[in-house]
């Protein structure tokens, strides 16, 4: 995923009529075929526009502006963004051969179009398009100033479209195996326990009926603010953007209560451990995406190789290999006995209503000038 440029890294200002010449050269369309513009060399942070510095990167800058086949060599060439690209392109086709065996290769007697796999679809599309759209954003970056912009929104955008594709797959697969959300089981527990004689019958009814909607809404105000978080009012983007995109991860709330309550260790043992491995992964890539350490300690030592944005791309891609696990384990559960046949509308609909809704908030950021001039 791309990050919000901020200030010079390595806490000094570069000379103001060196800043002005890079941005009228980036401003300035070259020729394609130019083999003189292919072969310069890599730009310091001081020979670019301040709007594409990164924090305490120095120098592994691709030169602005770039075209699309030159973007696309850059993958290729030791820059400060082709770590940021491989270390999702390979998850990428992991995950991709993954759930073509899930689907078509996994020899059950369930048919890929069945209704039985319409959560599966919405979680597998999420995983995908999320790994897709990170590593178009760090190859295309340096297009344009409005391709940028609509790139790290589009970036933000999957990432919420990803977490609900997540909240639906949990839905079908994981929450109905679990005690905490079974009346049957909760209530002479709240009876015995506090002492209560309450009929929880109609609390978890409720819960089940707002969980997607709840979802819904809450990956809409992540990518609102994950967008506005580019824009000169966020201090702290970093920070801001990794609490937004953690917050749809609490819909996984009845998965650690249930391991709070009873005895999900002995129950589901896969469940147990790759859930809490998963969120061991989340803490550490967000220690990373917000302390930008090692760059932070030693600036230009690790513009190529080893800085914190590749970092954070390989423990969120351990944290989805961990949750892939148990979603597939939570597949098999609900096929052995499934409780009842997942909705075209509460599955693939939604999915289909977000993404009108995701692409209505970037449209709004892309028109308004505000968002596409500060800090991009």
């Amino acid at each position: 995923m791309p990050r919000r440029l901020q200030p010079r890294g390595a806490g000094t200002k570069g000379p103001p009529a060196a800043s002005a010449a890079a941005s009228e050269a980036a401003s300035r369309p070259h020729p394609s075929g130019d083999p003189a513009a292919s072969a310069r060399p890599l730009l310091r942070w001081d020979e670019v526009p301040d709007d594409f510095v990164e924090c305490f990167i120095l120098s592994g800058y691709r030169r602005l502006p770039c075209t699309a086949q030159e973007c696309l060599a850059s993958v290729l060439k030791p820059t400060n963004e082709t770590l940021n690209f491989w270390t999702h392109f390979i998850p990428l086709l992991l995950f991709l051969s993954k759930f073509c065996r899930l689907f078509f290769l996994s020899g059950r007697d369930v048919p890929f179009h069945h209704p039985w796999l319409l959560p599966l679809w919405c979680y597998a599309s999420g995983v995908l398009l999320t790994f897709a759209m990170s590593c178009t954003a760090h190859v295309f970056s340096c297009l344009s100033l409005r391709l940028r912009a609509a790139f790290f929104y589009l970036d933000y955008a999957s990432i919420s479209y990803y977490g609900f594709g997540s909240t639906v797959a949990y839905y079908y697969y994981l929450l109905p195996g679990l005690s905490l959300l079974d009346a049957r089981v909760m209530t002479p527990y709240v009876q015995q326990r506090l002492g209560w004689h309450v009929d929880c019958t109609r609390l978890i009814a409720a819960y089940r009926a707002l969980v997607l909607p709840v979802a819904f809404v809450l990956a809409v105000a992540c990518t609102v603010a994950c967008c506005k978080s580019r824009t000169d009012w966020c201090s702290y983007p970093f920070a801001l953007r990794t609490f937004v995109f953690i917050m749809p991860l609490s819909m996984a709330c009845p998965i650690m209560l249930e391991s709070w309550l009873f005895d999900l260790r002995g129950e589901n043992p896969t469940l147990f451990v790759h859930f809490y491995r998963r969120y061991f992964w989340l803490v550490v890539a967000a220690f990373f995406n917000v302390s930008k350490i090692p760059e932070r300690i030693h600036p230009g030592l690790f513009d190529i190789i080893g800085h914190s944005h590749q970092l954070f791309h390989i423990f969120t891609f351990l944290s989805i290999y961990d949750q892939v696990y148990y979603v597939e384990e939570g597949l098999r559960q609900f096929l052995k006995a499934p409780p009842a046949a997942p909705t075209f509308s509460g599955t693939v609909g939604y999915m289909l209503l977000l993404v009108l809704c995701l692409g209505l908030v970037i449209k709004k950021f892309l028109n308004n000038s505000e968002f596409c001039s500060k800090n991009l």
